[in-house]
């Protein structure tokens, strides 16, 4: 009997130290439990408390006494005082325990600055501990790969991949959420608004909406049997308020009033083989009008529709905007709840084609500075020769088309904006545009002047060098070039990122001069950019030094075009009969659309 009971207890000891092992693989602690009484485990490590190890922090021990200035803290790697962009990190389902593990934790470094694009040893991660959440909460700071302050696009696009968790950190460390710290910028000053008070008004201004959206949403369900009735016996009788203006048709130059039967008529009944594009204001179709003219007709859909009076005031602007380096309206449609624009067709796609080698056109490199320097001139057009002047605020390769001698036409003003006041020299705006092209002052400022413009045609310029977008793979092609940018090497050092088209071409005539160009337009600051007028004058003179013809006849030289008043008479860049284009199917417009026969996913 005796003997059994030895039996029985070596047992459960056996049985408590395989279920005490498991609890401690699963991150439990047996310190203080009644199982540590047992002669099998109160001499093991898995009873005692494990206060000596110490959690991780990452180690700036080499960097010695290194003092910074107030704001700044030596960088992990090289020990250069700089101001890192610091937040804290909530990892609220760890699958582990142990805060001293270093291999976990560089784990999450290197992850961090390879997926930020950021310098190896640029991260640092400290205090790490379980709150009363029992969130795993580490202190995070990222130091800039160059200079001492991150610029306002890099904290953008950081902030942008950790807040909406872009960034996806190794899998023992579960999901997390990120909450970041105001970054001192240097020209930020006290001026900056906070994020509270940013949210605040922003709800605010919500709420607000939503009052007046509920109010006015009764009375307008009254109003529009009224209103439709009023459409079929007067077309444009909602288009004006109670003013001399009310219920007169829009005031066109060069463009007219298409009927809806026309415009089906055109195109077949809107037939689905005549779609040659689609995008978020609804598709564009192709058109043959009597006359055997070719037109594209961009017929919006039902949810992305203009109030009356805002489609009659774009149709009139862009009837007034006559240039042969700009897209012509030919007319519009506004009939049996229908708005549609009809533009002139171009037959050889947009630019970004041509470069990806989509379209079939091959562009060298002389004729990528005719592209600049056409693109240049239509937008100078905008900017200084209407009036009043116009912002495009959406210049890209896609909204650039080329007709049958490869000349560019810039396209799509869809979200162009009149300055009105150019006293003021900007408009105050809700940001819009397209993300890489995007100007970062007018991002922050909400202020927008050509000066956007021109940042986004500098992006458009580095496109015609590279072919590639400006954001492909997490790289921005501004800092791509400008890292690798050296004069004191062939082609400026940038032989790698040159599109292999027009890499070994024999003669690249001005190329240096060319990148010079397009990186004064990116400069951050607005004060610092050239003006477009500026452009076709530099890259005029880049041809003509050359030899190469600048078409002065159709399109007379930045001389004579810039330096007269507005108020000319006339000036030569624009066309009063433009030519009739040769009929293709590539044809490819703007704001989103991809135009082509095939129609691809966004």
């Amino acid at each position: 009997m005796h003997a059994t009971l030895k039996d029985l207890t070596f047992m459960n000891q056996k049985a408590t130290l395989r279920i005490c092992i498991i609890l401690l693989i699963n991150g439990c602690r047996l310190s203080g439990n009644p199982v540590c009484t047992s002669n099998v485990l109160v001499s093991t490590n898995y009873c005692h408390n494990r206060h000596n190890s110490r959690n991780y922090s990452t180690s700036y021990a080499h960097c010695g006494t290194n003092i910074c200035p107030s704001g700044q803290m030596p960088t992990p790697q090289s020990c250069d005082c700089a101001y890192p962009y610091k937040g804290t990190l909530y990892f609220r389902a760890p699958y582990f325990r142990d805060l001293s593990n270093r291999s976990t934790f560089q784990t999450l470094e290197q992850d961090i600055w390879m997926k930020l694009g950021l310098n190896p040893g640029s991260v640092s991660l400290q205090n790490p501990f379980f709150n009363e959440d029992d969130y795993l909460q580490v202190h995070l700071e990222l130091f800039p790969s160059t200079g001492k302050y991150f610029s306002r696009l890099e904290i953008l696009g950081i902030g942008f991949n950790m807040t909406n968790q872009t960034f996806k950190p190794p899998h023992v460390f579960g999901p997390f959420y990120f909450i970041a710290d105001p970054y001192p910028f240097p020209d930020g000053g006290g001026s900056s608004i906070s994020t509270v008070v940013i949210i605040g008004i922003t709800v605010g201004c919500v709420l607000l909406v939503l009052m007046v959206v509920a109010v006015g949403a009764y009375a307008f369900r009254q109003k529009k049997r009224a209103e439709r009735a009023i459409k079929l016996n007067k077309p444009f009788a909602s288009w004006g308020s109670s003013t001399k203006d009310s219920g007169g048709a829009p005031q066109l130059k060069g463009a007219r009033c298409f009927s809806y039967d026309e415009l089906k008529s055109s195109t077949n009944n809107f037939l689905e083989s005549n779609e040659i594009g689609s995008g978020g204001y609804g598709k564009v179709y192709k058109g043959i009008l009597p006359g055997q003219q070719i037109v594209a007709i961009k017929r919006a859909q039902q949810g992305s529709m203009q109030g009356g009076l805002e489609f009659k005031t774009e149709i009139e602007l862009l009837s007034r905007v006559h240039h042969k380096n700009l897209v012509s309206l030919i007319g519009f449609c506004f009939e049996q709840e229908e708005q549609m624009l009809i533009y002139e067709y171009v037959p050889n796609g947009t630019l970004r084609d041509s470069l990806i080698g989509r379209s079939g056109v091959h562009l060298n490199w002389k004729r990528r500075l005719r592209v600049a320097l056409s693109s240049a001139r239509g937008l100078a057009y905008l900017h200084e020769l209407a009036d009043p002047p116009i912002i495009h605020r959406d210049v890209k390769s896609s909204n650039i088309l080329l007709d049958g001698n490869l000349s560019a036409k810039v396209a799509d003003f869809g979200l162009s904006k009149l300055v009105a006041d150019s006293s003021k020299g900007h408009v105050s705006t809700q940001v819009k545009g397209t993300l890489g092209y995007m100007d970062p002052e007018y991002y922050s400022t909400q202020q927008l002047t050509e000066k956007s413009d021109v940042y986004s045609f500098g992006v458009v310029m580095l496109e015609l060098v590279t072919a590639k977008p400006p954001i492909e793979k997490g790289k921005y092609i501004v800092r791509e070039v400008k890292k690798v940018m050296n004069p004191n090497e062939e082609h400026y050092g940038l032989l790698e990122l040159m599109d292999p088209a027009i890499r070994y071409e024999n003669d690249l005539i001005g190329f240096m001069r060319f990148v010079d160009l397009a990186m004064q337009c990116v400069q951050e600051r607005a004060a610092d950019r050239p003006m477009m007028s500026d452009m076709v004058k530099e890259i005029e003179t880049i041809l003509q030094e050359e030899g190469v013809k600048t078409d002065p006849n159709s399109a007379s030289s930045s001389a004579t075009d810039y330096g007269s008043k507005k108020d000319a008479p006339r000036h030569p860049y624009i066309d009063t009969m433009p030519k009739k284009e040769e009929i293709s199917d590539a044809f490819d417009y703007s704001g989103g659309y991809a135009l082509s026969t095939k129609v691809e996913p966004k």
